[in-house]
């Protein structure tokens, strides 16, 4: 049997699951700026919210994804107002550091609110698997890709149409001309963070469906870093090229090489493709290539 094909498969509902968390994280970038290197851990918030809302309220999907997408939509504004616009006028390096703290505030915080007991996600979908193309896939995983695609594909048109999509494209291209021209940028901040929150809680639904609900999904934010790099940092159409190339490249490796040695190859695989697609384009496949006055 030729396992390929399966192994594509595979790859594009990974690269799908990628993507969608690498939202959240573009949209940080391109409305306020920040490198978000918490993103992981608002994912896991998201997850344990969901899961909180699914299994002890007993609530069903169709309403406690929403809600926990708008609790987790809230918890984006406290951070932006709190972590966020104290530290605006400061350099890079203070932000970067100011996610991380947050990132190590919220590992620590989680399992005191919920415990550290791992959590199910009660899948709202039929357990048998569907046939692809021949292909026999777990109807969670396809569901999982298909509303990750969609929810992507809702903030790209968010992006191109609406009227605080613009600001956020402005305030990305030129924060300083952006404001001069009457865009508030402390309120793009916000939003961009509180849909980050809301993909986050998205986020934490998709993969806690598949992966169930732990501290290790925190880890899922540092898999995606090449996902976003790859993709060029601040690009939408970047995320879901780079997400299926690393979901691609993970399954690949995994069936391919970690036999050969000895296992974990899979998620070195990823990183070894960044680095050398980082040799021929610093600046990511859909990135631009600034070029400075001196």
């Amino acid at each position: 049997m030729n396992v390929l094909p399966q192994l594509l498969l595979n790859g594009v509902i990974l690269g799908a699951l990628y993507a969608l968390i690498s939202v959240g994280f573009v949209l940080v970038v391109k409305g306020s700026g920040v490198i978000n290197l918490a993103q992981g851990e608002l994912v896991l918030l998201g997850g344990y919210v969901t899961a909180w809302l699914l299994g002890e309220r007993g609530l069903p999907a169709v309403v406690a994804v929403p809600a926990a997408m708008l609790l987790m939509a809230a918890a984006g504004l406290v951070v932006e107002r709190v972590v966020v616009r104290p530290l605006e006028n400061q350099s890079m390096l203070a932000l970067l550091m100011a996610t991380l703290a947050l990132a190590t505030i919220l590992q620590g915080l989680v399992p005191i609110i919920f415990g550290s007991e791992p959590r199910s996600i009660p899948s709202p979908f039929n357990a048998a698997p569907v046939s692809v193309a021949g292909l026999q896939v777990p109807r969670v995983n396809v569901w999982s890709m298909g509303i990750a695609l969609a929810f992507i594909a809702l903030v790209a048109v968010f992006f191109a149409t609406t009227r605080y999509g613009l600001a956020m494209r402005a305030a990305s291209d030129h924060r300083l001309a952006a404001q001069s021209l009457g865009i508030r940028i402390r309120r793009v901040n916000a939003i961009a963070w509180a849909i980050a929150g809301a993909a986050a809680a998205f986020g934490g639904f998709a993969w806690g469906s598949v992966l169930g609900v732990d501290a290790g999904l925190a880890l899922v934010g540092i898999f995606v870093f090449p996902v976003v790099i790859l993709g060029g940092i601040d690009s939408l159409a970047g995320v879901v090229v780079g997400g299926l190339v690393v979901g691609i490249a993970e399954s690949l490796a995994t069936w391919y090489v970690d036999p050969l040695v000895g296992g974990g190859f899979g998620l070195v695989a990823p990183l070894l493709l960044l680095i050398v697609v980082l040799l021929v384009r610093p600046y990511g496949l859909f990135g631009r290539h600034e070029i400075g006055r001196v």
